[in-house]
């Protein structure tokens, strides 16, 4: 629902009344995942979408009756070899969708998901339609078990969104869970060509983008508009005093070996996502044996990605970016990075977690 934020504030500050679709569960060849949402305004203003258009009018229709009769509903759309002419899924997937009517009464709650700068979930009761909005150590809406807000809070630990079925002694509670976590950091250390192309595609994928140099010359806000910082500063001692965490991507683009052997022996000893580092399979070869003479171990050393990126036969930089962001979704995501015409099986998968 975050990605509404920027429409449904301003329905907030006019008291709006409207509906919001959700998809609660996914399975095979869906578009899009648990978490996607669709509103719908008193006056049928629609925003958001949860299927690509496959079966919007439908959710539209169903949104419309739960503001006529302020009860929650919940709905399962697949596609049926029976009736070509159902309202369903063309991919042949399945999704599940919970539509909730909102009021002004549930604004603080909606509110707080939309704004908080910080780790937030909100947890949905499924019978019931009541909300909470959870937070790291707060909550705020509508009181639940001390069972299902210790669930959620784990499930908001882990940045995972979904539904739960919680016990909570002799009854058990469906529950929807809508984790929302900071993005994910990409470090990008080497002021060169090849990494504003690299700092513009992570931004588009949705990271946290900083670029690291030590040369103030190099690196300027004016080489790398795209990027969220720019730090000037010797790679490794940047690494050693900033956060990273189990989905940081780190991209070593410097190819030369006062930064990078440094680098690199901090970068492989933490638990981040992906280590990928630039240069000729000569300097690959050259840049092992350094790192192997700082005591790093083979399976250490098996987790740097070098020469960064697949093989796609790319040059420019541009092409080269592609290259490395495609390598990154693969390492996350567990892709077999094989063209998908020559593999079987369903094309989304269950995601790999990356934290």
């Amino acid at each position: 629902m975050r990605d509404l934020a920027a429409e449904l504030l301003p329905w907030h500050r006019a008291g709006k009344s409207y509906a919001v679709a959700t998809v609660i569960g996914v399975s095979g060849s869906a578009p899009r995942p648990p978490g996607a949402a669709l509103a719908v305004d008193a006056e049928g203003v629609v925003i958001g979408s949860i299927s690509g258009g496959c079966v919007e009018g439908a959710v539209y229709e169903l949104c419309r009756e739960a503001l006529r009769t302020g009860q929650p509903i919940r709905e399962t759309f697949g596609y049926s070899d029976d009736d070509a002419f159902a309202v369903g899924l063309t991919c042949g997937g399945k999704i599940e969708v919970f539509i909730q009517p909102i009021t002004s009464d549930e604004y603080d709650t909606i509110e707080a998901l939309l704004r908080s700068a910080e780790p937030v979930a909100l947890v949905r009761d499924m019978n019931t339609g009541a909300a909470m909005a959870l937070g790291p150590w707060w909550s705020l809406g509508s009181t639940f078990d001390p069972v299902v807000v210790a669930e959620a809070r784990a499930m908001l630990d882990a940045g995972t969104t979904g539904l739960r079925v919680v016990g909570c002694g002799d009854r058990e509670i469906t529950i929807f869970v809508e984790s929302y976590v900071p993005p994910p950091r990409m470090i990008v250390f080497g002021a060169i060509d090849f990494a504003a192309a690299v700092t513009r595609i992570g931004r588009f994928l949705g990271y946290h983008v900083t670029v690291c140099d030590a040369r103030p010359v190099f690196a300027t806000r004016a080489r790398f508009p795209d990027a969220h910082e720019i730090v000037i500063d010797w790679p490794d001692r940047y690494l050693s005093r900033t956060t990273v965490d189990s989905r940081t991507v780190l991209c070593v683009l410097t190819h030369d070996a006062k930064f990078d052997i440094p680098l690199l022996e901090k970068a492989l000893r933490l638990p981040v996502a992906y280590v990928g580092a630039m240069g000729s399979r000569r300097t690959h070869e050259e840049r092992m044996a350094l790192l192997r003479a700082t005591g790093l171990s083979e399976a250490e050393l098996a987790a740097l990605h070098s020469p960064i990126g697949l093989d796609l036969g790319g040059r420019t930089a541009e092409e080269t970016a592609v290259a490395i962001a495609a390598e990154i979704v693969a390492v996350r995501r567990g892709g077999s990075t094989r063209p998908l015409n020559t593999s079987d099986g369903p094309i989304h998968r269950d995601l790999i977690p990356s934290w």
